[in-house]
């Protein structure tokens, strides 16, 4: 009783502390949104150059998904993410730093380059991790805990910008708050680098790197002796079997398949339009769905709080019913708010514009609008979100693992980006524009692509997911071979 009580601790320590990695990608990318709108003041950015701060990040993250495949297998799961831990924490501090010198613009560009950088190697590094230590009955649950991770990271840095924000003026936030903020940071930064050295290195890791006797220690403490040996045998068959072929390939027919697949999967996350409604929330709701600035903030809170809830339902729910139930309900809701929300706002009698010039509408109309986006958010927060993270850790045989799914989460980085930089360009074109103002989608375009997206990843996971659900990690390539 003692034995499984500790086992269970053990399994769930070492979780906590590598989705840590989550917290920091939700941290990081969120601190931006709440510091831009007074560094921007601060330096006189013109808007291109704003864009650029804020997304130079991706930029980051998408560079370090892809290096991180490579430097995962040469040195380890656990080396890169403490790597991935000291970038997050100078990344921090340096973005805090710039004063008016014509170069601290580059130089802000530079550290936010290297947070990115670190989100890439911990977005690869994480989930691998954490299914490569979970047993196959829990795998999926504790994989979930790094997506909640991410929403807390994002609910804690709208707090701590806001307490930050609202306990000083504007002309003090423009001078001094943005850098607290960044240096906020730190905190979560310093806690995530010293616990790191209390969890073990990967036993499937090290079984590749032929230290079985390290493994087998690592994978008994976890799982207790039974599980530990059988898991050991299994991973050790797995890695002999695929040892068996002179040169392992990403490009054989046994691998290409499985890694076009989830590279797939990893992209549509990002084309479901989550982080067009996370980045530009504010912007939607006063542009868009017409409430006013003291409205916004409420509408920030709803946004979070559904969202950190539903991560909480498929974290019950992704061993239970498992992966592909999972997707295939959320991409229906999500479909449901969004084709809500487009028709909304395409039907919309936009007669009259407020002293901003901002398209006023009724309130039965904002409030349907605000109903679709919140299920547009519940729907993915149970689904796209943390399943396909859980699915991403699991799919890729031992020998290609790291190097599979840095592909993976190098195509959603670079999709974020892409989605990110053309939302505010769709939103603002002469198509997209009021009726009244001689535009045909009455602002409701943006939604009715995304929806066209969200059609495409329900056929997708309808006709090429297998459920996953209670296989090892070793079972997945027949899994996927069966397809």
């Amino acid at each position: 009783m003692n034995n499984s009580s500790n086992k269970r601790i053990n399994i769930y320590f070492i979780t906590i502390v590598i989705t840590l990695g989550g917290l920091l990608f939700g941290y990081d990318t969120g601190v931006i949104n709440g510091t831009q709108f007074y560094f921007s003041k601060y330096f006189e950015l013109t808007g291109a150059l704003k864009g650029f701060i804020v997304s130079s990040a991706l930029i980051g993250a998408l560079a370090g998904a892809a290096c991180s495949g490579i430097l995962s297998k040469s040195i380890g799961r656990k080396k890169s993410l403490i790597i991935a831990a000291i970038l997050f924490a100078i990344s921090a501090w340096g973005s805090g730093l710039p004063s008016i010198l014509p170069e601290s613009i580059s130089l802000m560009v530079f550290f936010r380059i290297l947070g990115g950088i670190a989100i890439g190697m911990a977005s690869m590094n994480a989930p691998m991790y954490i299914a490569e230590i979970a047993p196959a009955n829990k795998r999926g649950t504790l994989v979930t805990f790094y997506q909640l991770a991410i929403v807390i990271g994002f609910f804690a840095v709208f707090l701590a910008t806001y307490f930050i924000g609202n306990g000083m003026t504007e002309s003090e936030n423009i001078s001094m708050g943005w850098r607290y903020m960044f240096w906020s940071e730190l905190i979560p930064a310093f806690l995530f680098l010293s616990l790191l050295f209390f969890v073990p290195k990967s036993p499937r890791w090290l079984m590749m790197k032929g230290k079985e006797n390290e493994a087998k220690d690592v994978l008994t403490k976890i799982h207790g002796e039974e599980i530990g040996n059988q898991e050991f045998i299994e991973i050790k068959e797995s890695i002999q079997s695929e040892g068996k072929t002179v040169k392992v390939s990403i490009f054989s027919k046994s691998f290409l398949p499985i890694i076009i697949i989830g590279t797939i999967l990893s992209v549509l996350q990002q084309f479901t339009g989550i982080n067009a409604v996370l980045y530009y929330g504010a912007d939607i709701f006063e542009q868009a769905l017409g409430f006013g600035k003291e409205d916004i903030l409420l509408q920030q809170i709803l946004l979070a709080t559904v969202n950190l809830v539903f991560t909480f339902i498929a974290m019950f729910t992704v061993d239970k019913f498992g992966r592909k139930p999972l997707l295939m309900i959320g991409g229906f809701g999500m479909l449901i708010g969004f084709l809500m929300m487009g028709f909304t706002l395409y039907f919309s009698d936009y007669s009259q514009l407020n002293s901003a010039g901002m398209p006023t509408i009724s309130s039965s109309e904002g409030i349907i609008s605000l109903v679709g986006i919140l299920i547009f958010i519940a729907s993915f927060a149970m689904s796209m979100g943390p399943v396909v993270w859980v699915i991403l850790s699991e799919i890729f045989p031992n020998k290609i693992r790291s190097v599979a799914l840095s592909i993976a989460v190098a195509g959603q980085w670079m999709a974020n980006y892409f989605v990110s930089q053309t939302f505010p360009i769709i939103v603002e074109s002469d198509v997209n524009k009021l009726q009244i103002k001689g535009g045909v989608w009455n602002n409701a375009l943006p939604y009715f692509i995304f929806s066209g997206f969200i059609i495409l990843i329900i056929v997708f996971v309808w006709k090429f997911i297998p459920e996953t659900k209670g296989k090892t990690l070793e079972e997945m390539e027949s899994v996927f071979a069966k397809k």
